[in-house]
């Protein structure tokens, strides 16, 4: 099985980013991330998810 760097960062609105929760490389297939905002306000906050060529960023609303 062919391995792919795959990273997934958290940006605040004016594209700061504010945390990174996998930075490294996986096999295909299926995984589950925990992400622990305790630092963070509430709001809104943008994630960008990347393995190999895929890329792909959504919006994500973040209440306390």
């Amino acid at each position: 099985p062919q391995k792919e760097l795959v990273s997934v960062k958290v940006y605040n609105l004016v594209g700061q980013e504010v945390a990174t929760l996998v930075n490294r490389e996986y096999e295909s297939g299926v995984y589950k991330v925990n992400f622990d905002a305790g630092q963070l306000g509430s709001g809104i906050y943008f994630y960008t998810i990347t393995a190999g060529e895929f890329k792909q960023t959504r919006k994500m609303t973040l209440l306390k």
